[in-house]
């Protein structure tokens, strides 16, 4: 099929880096993004070239676009790190050229051509061939919050205590993390910020369910965690609310940083329990763990394919939105609460 000479894309404004904190919401797109139109790139010799067909928004996506993730910017480039589509060029790599004309899943994270474009670029080890069975709408997520879903769960189940406690709880994340819990007769405590989100998450099947904003947050919280000993703590958010997690935790508790929604400052209140009561506090990137496990990769990628397949995870949606249309109308859908939002180039 002939390509087009030309794409239009939603464009980085900065490069690099910034040193300015900012809150991990995208409250208006104009100071990091711009529409435009590119020419679209020839693949590398190891890459693919896909025609976009779904492309969602993560957490990770609006951190990086303001300058605050473990790459730079490029800018001028798509934004995106991930999506669905069809391959419809290749290098000369033997396993490039073996995607061509397949319907994959697909990373952009290290070839810089974003997914938010009707044309983009991955590395072909970041794409994955797609059974007909998974829908797009979960295909276009299928690498960011799955594989760190099986991933961090897999921590869980090597700590060995059947409870363990999460932030963000009424995330795309966080729901399959609940899936895989629940399978496994494991006990998922949840934080949230809206009661309205508490009845979802019972019915999903969480052991405890506690809004932040109650007046008598920590006294639950320290009710629960007294009877549940959890000791693993996966953070999305940080600040005040991670400190308060974290000093209730009993002995030996990890705690586990993948986000930062919250750019208050995050004090640890007792640092002593670090000495005397061997906590520990580390982070989790996906992209690393996946450059250490690549063994892991191939039967996480099939795993989580079935578990969409069969309806065991499903991708709660709450809008589509056109790319001529997402200047203006991403910020306020992105802004309801517990679905993924997706760009239709």
């Amino acid at each position: 099929m002939a390509l087009p000479s030309e794409m239009k894309a939603l464009l980085l404004i900065g490069d690099g880096y910034t040193k300015t904190p900012s809150a991990g919401v995208l409250e208006a797109m104009e100071p990091y993004l711009r529409p435009g139109t590119i020419a679209v790139p020839a693949p590398g010799p190891t890459q693919a070239l896909i025609k976009v067909s779904l492309a969602p928004i993560n957490p990770s996506d609006i951190v990086f676009i303001k300058g605050q993730y473990g790459q730079p910017r490029v800018k001028g480039r798509p934004a995106g790190f991930e999506g669905v589509g069809i391959v419809v060029a290749t290098g000369d790599d033997p396993y490039a050229k073996s995607l061509a004309g397949k319907r994959v899943a697909f990373a952009t994270g290290v070839s810089n051509w974003g997914s938010w474009s009707e044309y983009a670029v991955a590395e072909a080890a970041s794409c994955i061939p797609l059974l007909d069975t998974v829908r797009d709408e979960d295909a276009a997520a299928m690498i960011v919050n799955p594989l760190t879903a099986l991933a961090m769960f897999d921590i869980v189940k090597q700590e060995g205590e059947k409870a363990f406690i999460m932030t963000a709880g009424a995330s795309q994340l966080c729901k399959l993390i609940i899936g895989l819990a629940n399978e496994e007769g494991f006990r998922p405590i949840v934080t949230v910020r809206r009661d309205e989100q508490m009845p979802l998450l019972k019915e999903l099947g969480v052991a405890h369910v506690l809004n932040e904003n109650a007046a008598d947050f920590e006294a639950a919280l320290r009710e629960v965690l007294n009877a549940e000993q959890p000791r693993i703590f996966l953070d999305a958010v940080t600040g005040p609310l991670a400190s308060a997690i974290f000093s209730a935790m009993p002995k030996r508790s990890r705690w586990i940083v993948y986000g930062r929604l919250d750019v208050e400052p995050t004090v640890i209140r007792e640092p002593g329990q670090l000495i005397f009561q061997h906590k520990r506090i580390e982070g989790f990137w996906l992209a690393e763990w996946m450059r250490a496990f690549r063994d892991r990769i191939g039967p996480a990628v099939l795993a989580a394919q079935k578990r969409f397949s069969d309806g065991r995870w499903s991708t709660d949606v709450t809008a589509v939105v056109p790319l001529d249309e997402a200047m203006v109308k991403l910020p306020a859908e992105l802004a309801k609460p517990n679905g993924k939002v997706f760009i239709k180039p």
